[in-house]
């Protein structure tokens, strides 16, 4: 029937065997491939044997059926448009066409899924119809669908990984705890979560809830005043109260209605109760941050959607991230008490300063900003034996408190060494030089030691200074003048020195109404840019403020340090009398 159905299907044009007679017919009826032939209404004229198998169906049944209405069917098995049926609209053009995904209905009820392409028929230049060819693809979309939820999967989980190994990044790179949940909400949200929450445990037992999160940013209408903290086993149905309690972390979806519906238990449970109608919570998490035994907060993530509630492995992602931030945390509380130690330290250990005469001092000492490292920058003026009035500046290597304890004891050395010594400054920091290993636990500092010389009421003055690879003083003088005292440059303390040199010193006049600045590298180095630039900076700034009071041009040139600084700044500043 199928060699009878399809015009020219004789097999002219061929040689040999391929014209013998039935030849086109064994082919169609051997192919593998269903092929069904329909006229241009659409109603079936031929099947092959595969057609008959893959349909259910006798080809006898079907023959001069409309295909579309017999075989074609929606997804749900209902009945499908004929204007939406591509075979159909391929027939009406008599243009060749392919589809995927179209349903067959099969003789015993069931909907396969097909693959399929049709050619059009044609005799003598008339259209006759159209071959198509049809693939059952059930198994392969369904394999499609398991491979394509499974790839979702391996993403989803990739996306979970990164996140984490992001805000595991992102917190090492401050030791402020302000600074590191700001860092962690702008994470989380909107990439994990809608809303986010974190409260706070304090030394003093209460909990503060210090950050609030959503889809705008950071809403400090949320963050509640400073609540207590109740007592293990009250509130227990609230999560907020059992994960601070040393309590497992609690997944809440919009079945779980024990906390709203149950008054709160405490001004604790209140506030996070009110939080999550506030933000229309369907869905959410809160985890400890830190570990049972150490335990510095609670972290609260929500989802506003309905469709997409945390699950258990959400829950178990967060967990990890809660416990990466109470360590960050418990760190930055560790830093914090010992910055707090190392500035009280060296703050305690820089001395009043003299006023000798008509000479006026002035002197700051700015720490680093918070989250950076106290460093080892000190200031000192004392008047030696013989009157002579000493300036001093420098700068321990290293940022801790082991920095802040060498300044200290080159501090006092220092002093000993200078207070009755008459020669040159050089031959003070050679012994200090020598003694540093010996008694001291620095391995390495700059300085610049200077001694005023001259009536302190009438002058003529004299600076005679040494400098330990310390920055240049600058010097200001009447007219609008500045320069860098640059000679007097040495190694700095703890450089190898050559055997038998010592070291260098310089001496300059200073003229009445002249203006002195000694400083440390703080001042004039900012990350990204370079030192020429620093200096340059700071002699505008100072020429600026050259007539304004001593402390006005201390305060001023700290106010003006472009932001960026991650070290602390000493400054000393002398001012000659005009006559």
């Amino acid at each position: 029937m199928v060699e009878d159905a399809v015009p020219g299907a004789g097999g002219e044009g061929w040689s040999g065997r391929t014209a013998e007679p039935g030849f086109w017919r064994q082919v169609v009826e051997q192919l593998s491939t269903a092929l069904m032939v329909v006229d241009p209404a659409g109603r079936i004229l031929a099947l092959n044997p595969a057609a008959e198998r893959l349909l259910g169906r006798a080809a006898a049944a079907m023959r001069g059926k409309d295909a579309h209405e017999l075989l074609h069917r929606a997804t749900d098995g209902g009945t499908l448009p004929r204007e939406r049926c591509l075979l159909l609209r391929s027939l009406a053009e008599g243009a060749a066409a392919r589809g995927e995904g179209d349903r067959y209905l099969r003789g015993d009820g069931r909907l396969v899924t097909i693959s399929w392409s049709a050619s059009p028929l044609t005799d003598g230049g008339f259209f006759k119809g159209m071959v198509v060819l049809f693939t059952d693809i059930t198994g392969d979309r369904s394999a499609r669908r398991e491979r394509a939820a499974y790839t979702s999967a391996l993403e989803d989980l990739n996306e979970r990984l990164t996140l984490v190994a992001e805000i595991t990044d992102v917190l090492g790179q401050t030791l402020e705890t302000d600074e590191a949940l700001a860092r962690l909400c702008r994470l989380l949200v909107p990439r994990l979560a809608d809303w986010a929450a974190v409260d706070l445990r304090t030394g003093s037992g209460q909990v503060h809830r210090v950050a609030v999160t959503g889809p705008a940013g950071r809403d400090a209408g949320l963050e509640s005043g400073r609540k207590r903290l109740p007592e293990t086993g009250e509130a227990a149905s609230s999560p907020l109260v059992q994960v601070l309690n040393g309590g497992d972390p609690v997944l809440q979806n919009e079945r779980d209605e024990a906390e709203t519906a149950a008054p709160p238990a405490s001004p604790l449970a209140a506030v996070h109760s009110d939080f999550l109608r506030t933000v229309h919570a369907t869905s959410a998490i809160t985890v400890p941050l830190g570990a049972k035994r150490q335990i510095t907060g609670a972290l609260t993530l929500v989802r506003t959607d309905p469709a997409h509630p945390f699950d258990t492995e959400d829950l178990e992602v967060v967990s990890d991230i809660g416990r990466r931030v109470g360590l960050v945390i418990d760190n930055a509380r560790r830093f914090g008490r010992q910055r707090a130690v190392a500035e009280a330290m060296q703050r305690n250990l820089l001395a009043p300063l003299p006023q000798p005469g008509r000479l006026r001092l002035a002197a700051r000492y700015q720490p680093a900003p918070a989250g950076s490292q106290v460093g080892g920058d000190w200031y000192d003026a004392f008047e030696l034996k013989d009157g002579t009035l000493a300036l001093v500046i420098g700068d321990v290597v290293g940022h801790d408190l082991t920095a802040a304890a060498g300044m200290a004891q080159l501090h006092g050395i220092l002093r000993a060494l200078a207070w009755d010594h008459t020669g040159p400054p050089g031959a003070v920091v050679d012994r200090l030089d020598d003694a540093m290993p010996a008694i001291t636990t620095v391995p390495m500092a700059t300085l610049v030691l200077a001694r005023v010389e001259g009536h302190p009421h009438t002058g003529p003055w004299t600076l005679r200074w040494t400098s330990a690879g310390h920055p240049p003083p600058l010097l200001l003088t009447p007219g609008g003048h500045a320069r860098y005292l640059e000679a007097g440059q040495g190694l700095v303390l703890g450089a190898p020195m050559v055997t038998g040199t010592g070291r260098p010193n310089a001496a300059q006049p200073l003229p009445p109404g002249s203006t002195l600045l000694l400083y440390t590298d703080g001042l004039i180095e900012i990350p990204g840019s370079d030192l020429d630039t620093g200096l340059d900076r700071l002699r505008r700034h100072a020429l600026t403020l050259a007539q304004a009071p001593l402390d006005t041009l201390c305060d001023q040139l700290l106010a003006r340090m472009p932001p960026g600084s991650t070290d602390d700044v000493a400054l000393l500043a002398m001012r000659l009398p005009t006559p």
